[in-house]
């Protein structure tokens, strides 16, 4: 059984309620359609009902009817959202105007939701920019306790099974953090291996990357490897970390016992942690595109409860396996 299989399957016994924020946009109904038929979570859809209704017949939907829709325009508990929403940001000078309109964006609404527990899990994105979609997430679900970084992972299959974990790697941050610091990296690893835990239920070996292996190069930026690899060690003591490691030290065994002898990680790393994101976007885009690795992700981590970020370009198939994964989060999350 393959790693989706099995989330799939998890998802299935363990039912979490988790809203589509574009409730309208054709492929999110399409992929609510396949859920809801597969018994994969319970849908809240947003978006005006008489659209979502005639949108699913003429895509000859057969499902849309499990789901709950809500309507942002017309929401009998409008006031109850924007009185919430009133509450947590009127110290930074909202106005229960604002809060009404704001109440009212399908992505606001999904976090208000979320924040009052009549869903436990968000997925947007296919029509709109990230920072759209994190801008509520933080205001309003904000970040998850002790954490103050919110970060992206790619799950990485990739055809070669001498790597990672049969093939399987997560990789990260891929989409949020320009240039993290040393303390910020830090938290990055150690968001990146829970996920690891969390979704593929594989004990991380996680991989802080470099040019650099063991003090084989100096500079700055090295620096901020080896001192993120000792931070993290310090929040993580039982994590199997280990860097600054080149990523053929981390992926190779021979090279692996070469450049590193000794290390647990070097040569069978499964977690690949990039030192910015220039880096990790560059490199899992190599990877997918000549590597002919499927990237699933971004996967948002960092955040109170799971809300994750489409891609706009996301097909059908990739909004389903990221309800999928956004399952799994709140299923983990409820433990």
């Amino acid at each position: 059984m393959n790693l989706f299989k099995q989330m799939e399957e998890r998802a299935k016994k363990d039912l979490r309620r988790l809203v589509l924020a574009e409730g309208t946009e054709p492929r999110t109904l399409e992929a609510a359609d396949i859920v809801l038929a597969k018994g994969i979570a319970h849908l809240t859809l947003l978006g005006n009902k008489a659209e979502i209704e005639r949108m699913a017949q003429e895509k000859g939907l057969k499902n849309i009817g499990k789901a709950t829709i809500v309507d942002p325009e017309n929401n009998p508990d409008l006031d109850k959202y924007a009185g919430l929403l009133y509450e947590l940001r009127k110290n930074k000078g909202i106005t229960m105007e604002d809060a009404v309109r704001l109440a009212k964006n399908p992505l606001y609404l999904a976090c208000l939701m979320i924040k009052s527990g009549d869903a436990e899990g968000e997925v947007a994105g296919a029509r709109s920019a990230t920072g759209d979609v994190l801008r509520p997430a933080l205001q309003i679900v904000k970040t998850e306790k002790g954490v103050s970084v919110v970060s992206g992972v790619f799950m990485l299959f990739t055809k070669y099974k001498e790597f990672g974990e049969d093939g399987f790697l997560m990789v990260g941050d891929i989409a949020v953090l320009p240039n993290p610091t040393a303390p910020e990296l830090a938290q990055i690893a150690v968001s990146t291996a829970k996920t690891m835990r969390t979704l593929a239920n594989i004990e991380p070996r996680v991989a802080m990357l470099s040019f650099s292996t063991k003090g084989s190069a100096k500079h700055e930026m090295v620096d901020k490897v080896v001192e993120a690899t000792r931070l993290a060690k310090e929040m993580a003591p039982d994590l199997c970390l280990d860097g600054e490691l080149q990523a053929d030290a981390a992926l190779v065994p021979t090279v692996g016992e070469l450049k590193a002898p000794g290390s647990k990680v070097a040569g069978h790393a499964n977690t690949l942690i990039f030192p910015t994101l220039e880096a990790g976007n560059i490199g899992y885009k190599l990877v997918q595109r000549l590597g002919g690795a499927e990237a699933i992700g971004p996967v948002l981590q960092g955040i109170a409860a799971p809300i994750n970020d489409l891609s706009r370009g996301c097909s059908v198939s990739d909004i389903v396996k990221m309800i999928i994964v956004t399952a799994n989060q709140a299923i983990a999350a409820k433990k």
